[in-house]
């Protein structure tokens, strides 16, 4: 393959790295071109003013990789078991700044750019050995929940970039890479959890021995060790429904989505005019479509990932549902696998209509 075969195959990815590098430069123009400013630092946390400003998410990791020291963090963080289990991020960051503070900005937001464009050429490659055109991995390149995680310090873009690997490695049959990753990924954020469960299931029915069943429960296992210390360190597990203000899981499908009525019926309206397509039957959509297959006995692991990422976004919080951002970055792993289940069944014109996902980008701008 020449030069301009492998640019042809891996421009999505080129592509996703101009659209990031002109929104970050975007956001640090509105931040004064302080790239602190991206993390969006609340008072609350940095002042201890009970009555200050809150900030979001992406404040947590910058501070975490200011002083990893769990003790010496606790009180910059709104929940610390919850927010302290995403420790990969930080400490990466950490480590690529060689432990200058100045630093620690620049490399969140380096990290992310390269995870993002590295998930997106990841992508491509499965899309090429499945015979797919390379341009649909620009759904998950140019998704909004991933995007506004560059821009804002968060915690998806690297998770989802191992996600991917773990997926491509499998795709390539070295499962005991993709064990590896899938094991790494869950101390970027938890919902990869996702996807370790939907491995377990396709390859317990399988029929595997027991060393290779306890292969694959390994990264669970890790996992579990970390949440002990969690809760040996902070008092509770990490794993749970959000931060400070966050409400239960619910029992009732979609009941998160509907009690946002509460708000008032017209902002319902909007919200089923804005999401409604654009998750809410796409999330019912890839329920029926797992279903079905598994049902038919076709058990792999894209099929029960599909099916644990959309029963996930059924029984989200109410308070995962009222804020947009939130929604559509817990909405990436139903994304990522619809488009990847899709791809494997040849289903073109759900990827088409894929397409129309990258017109979220407009809940990133503000």
């Amino acid at each position: 393959m020449d030069l301009n075969e492998k640019v042809r195959g891996f421009w999505p990815a080129l592509f996703v790295l101009v659209v990031l590098i002109g929104f970050v430069l975007y956001r640090l123009a509105i931040k004064d071109w302080d790239p602190v400013g991206l993390s969006e630092i609340g008072t609350i946390y940095r002042d201890g003013d009970s009555n200050g400003s809150e900030g979001y998410d992406g404040q947590f990791a910058y501070y975490i990789a200011l002083n990893p020291n769990p003790t010496a963090v606790a009180n910059q963080l709104d929940v610390p078991a919850y927010r302290y289990q995403r420790i990969l991020y930080p400490i990466l960051a950490r480590i690529l700044s060689l432990g200058q503070e100045s630093w620690i900005p620049w490399t969140l937001i380096l990290i992310n750019v390269l995870s993002q464009v590295v998930g997106t050429a990841l992508l491509c490659i499965v899309f090429t050995d499945l015979q797919v055109p390379v341009r649909y991995s620009l759904i998950y390149g140019l998704w909004a929940g991933l995007v506004v995680g560059v821009g804002t310090d968060l915690y998806e873009p690297l998770s989802f970039c191992l996600v991917m690997a773990a997926i491509l490695a499998r795709h390539k049959e070295k499962k005991w890479l993709s064990n590896i990753l899938l094991a790494i990924s869950l101390f970027a954020k938890e919902t990869a959890i996702l996807f370790w469960a939907a491995m377990v299931l396709a390859d317990l029915f399988k029929k595997k021995k027991p060393a290779e069943i306890l292969l694959i429960l390994m990264p669970g296992i890790l996992y579990a060790f970390w949440q002990g210390w969690l809760k040996y360190q902070f008092g509770t597990f990490g794993l749970g429904s959000g931060g400070a203000m966050a409400t239960p899981f619910e029992w009732i499908p979609y009941g998160g989505f509907f009690r946002i009525a509460s708000a008032g019926f017209e902002v319902l309206v909007i919200f089923i005019i804005i999401f409604g397509p654009s998750i809410i039957l796409p999330n019912v959509w890839g329920t029926i479509a797992s279903v079905r297959l598994l049902l038919k006995g076709r058990f792999s692991f894209m099929n029960w990932a599909l099916l644990l990422n959309t029963i996930f976004i059924t029984f989200l919080p109410f308070s995962t549902f009222r804020e947009p951002l939130g929604l559509v970055r817990v909405s990436t792993g139903m994304v990522l696998t619809l488009v990847i289940f899709s791809a494997f069944n040849h289903l073109n014109r759900v990827l088409n209509l894929g397409m129309f996902w990258i017109a979220l980008l407009v809940l990133v701008l503000r």
